[in-house]
């Protein structure tokens, strides 16, 4: 049977040769029409390989009719073909389920593969986020207490340490979010109108800058996503203020929230600064764009819908 399966053409000569003689000897006065209806039980196994669906629907029905010429059992021959086209059917049907098992399990891959990535990405910028903003803070301040008084530099670096702090905060709640069975306390995330002024009140204190924080709208409540991506983008901008007067103005219109930084400094437009705050809008289906500032500077503004 497997011989027959497997290389259907000699096969179907073989059978359709044996299937005349069949005929001949079985089908006495009717040997002529049971020839024909031998053969049509046999060939079409030669096409099995290509069409076997068709094959099947042709030997089948020519296998039956083989029992009313032979008055009783149908050709042996028939039933041959029959068996060897069926199974060649289930073989194809076979190889198309592990062949979408394989599909299905390389589509699984990739996604759990673009997923990791996501995840990195998302951690890489978190870092970034973290202690870049922080970093600068400490450099600047110390940069200027280097200048300073030595009571002006003592309470510089109280900011320095404090700033250092709360870095240290940021790592731990970036750590949090990576290891969710490591035991510790939930650390608040850094979101919300309370941490958006510390946020100005620490670029006042570090930098020297003429920083305000100005509300429009009725303050809600907004998803978590939506505020972390607010605070994000404000407290990127502000790293690049460099002791510039900055007005960091929030507008709640009901379905969006509209962020807008007056002056965040000299970004570039296609630094990791901007395109990190362009993807935070974009995670949370926001937009962010930027408008030339009084001086070298660039103005941010950002748009992130509420729900």
């Amino acid at each position: 049977m497997t011989a027959i399966r497997d290389w259907p053409l000699p096969a179907a000569i073989v059978l359709g040769v044996l299937a005349t003689g069949e005929s001949l000897s079985r089908a006495g006065e009717a040997g002529t029409a049971a020839v024909v209806i031998g053969l049509a039980a046999t060939v079409p196994l030669a096409f099995a390989t290509r069409h076997a669906a068709g094959a099947a629907l042709v030997i089948a029905p020519a296998t039956a009719l083989t029992s009313l010429c032979f008055r009783g059992f149908p050709a042996v021959t028939g039933l041959l073909a029959l068996a060897a086209v069926c199974s060649v059917l289930a073989r194809t049907h076979v190889g198309q389920l592990r062949a979408g098992r394989a599909e299905q399990h390389a589509m699984q891959d990739s996604l759990r593969e673009l997923t990791v990535r996501g995840a990195r990405s998302r951690i890489a910028w978190e870092l970034h986020d973290v202690v870049a903003h922080r970093i600068s803070l400490i450099s600047a301040r110390a940069e200027s207490a280097r200048l300073s008084t030595p009571e002006q530099a003592t309470a510089g670096l109280h900011v320095i340490g404090e700033t250092a702090r709360t870095a240290l905060m940021e790592l731990r709640r970036v750590q949090e979010l990576l290891r969710p069975d490591a035991g510790h306390e939930p650390i608040r995330p850094y979101t919300g109108l309370g941490q958006m002024l510390e946020l100005v009140d620490g670029a006042r204190e570090t930098s020297g800058a003429d920083a305000r924080l100005i509300v429009h709208g009725t303050v809600t409540g907004l998803d978590p996503g939506v505020e972390l991506a607010a605070c994000r983008i404000v407290e990127e901008s502000l790293a690049g203020t460099d002791g510039c007067p900055v007005a960091v103005e929030l507008d709640y219109t009901g379905d969006d929230l509209r962020v807008r930084i007056s002056d965040a400094g000299p970004l570039s437009p296609d630094g990791p600064e901007l395109l990190g705050m362009r993807e935070r809008a974009a995670t949370v289906g926001g937009e962010l764009r930027t408008t030339p500032a009084p001086g070298t500077g660039l103005a941010v503004e950002a748009r992130l819908p509420v729900a």
